[in-house]
């Protein structure tokens, strides 16, 4: 962002917002829904920003399968975001008692990507089981509608539907960000009115008539009934306020 990564100075505090930008998404491949993103540098604080987000989204619960790159911080957060705290059980003896810690919940299953590059070519692709069984990952897998294996690809996927619908993302381009605020506020619009105004060639149905129905994100969510316009989408209250009851009379 407005200059490159190698011309940054991380030590000075007039750099802190330029250089690389990752914008990480949590991304539904079932609905192909942009459920959680977060934009800057790629960093412990960044992903904590988008697994907490993708947790208060879905109200706490356990995906079937969580999947990600090999981003070793991924792991640590979502055992932090998702565990449960164990206080341990005072042993009777001097000293101080042991700290609370936390525990991965039961059920919790997460796995990774691993790609082996050789010069700029992938190589090899390893996947790896970080929480849960190999039972439960092959379960998983098995009820998965979308991919019998463990990949990335449907979110790499999209990230190229981003830059497509994003000018400042667009590979070797002129175009990329020079202000964070502008960039963040910009992904965020080209990546919410994706679920709502976007209609996804491989979520279509057949009608009742016999005729394919387009549908967006949304509509496969069950979040919307109908393809939005984007004017619908901007101008839709962010906040819904429930309508004050009837009087009687």
């Amino acid at each position: 962002m407005a200059k490159k990564e190698k011309h940054c100075d991380r030590s000075g505090p007039d750099d802190e917002w330029l250089g690389d930008c990752w914008d990480p998404v949590a991304f539904d491949p079932e609905h192909r829904l942009v459920v959680s993103a977060a934009f800057g540098r790629r960093t412990e604080e960044l992903t904590e920003v988008l697994v907490e987000d993708f947790h208060r989204r879905t109200q706490g619960r356990l995906m079937a399968l969580m999947t990600s790159d090999e981003y070793p911080t991924y792991a640590q957060v979502i055992k932090e975001v998702y565990g449960v705290e164990v206080t341990p059980q005072r042993t009777g003896r001097p000293g101080r008692p042991a700290s609370p810690y936390k525990e991965v919940p039961q059920g919790l299953l997460y796995a990774t990507v691993h790609k082996r590059r050789e010069g700029n070519r992938v190589a090899g692709v390893e996947t790896r089981l970080v929480y849960g069984s190999a039972g439960a990952l092959a379960a998983a897998l098995a009820d998965s509608s979308v991919s019998g294996r463990v990949n990335t690809s449907f979110v790499e996927r999209h990230n190229g539907t981003d830059r497509n619908r994003n000018g400042r993302k667009a590979r070797k381009t002129y175009r990329f960000s020079k202000d964070r605020w502008v960039h963040e506020a910009v992904g965020r619009l080209t990546l919410y009115s994706y679920n709502f105004c976007w209609a996804v060639r491989t979520l279509r149905e057949r009608g009742p008539d016999g005729r394919w129905q387009q549908r967006t994100p949304a509509m496969a969510a069950g979040l919307a009934d109908h393809v939005w316009t984007m004017e619908e989408w901007l101008t839709f209250p962010g906040v819904q306020r429930p309508r004050p009851a009837a009087e009687p009379g």
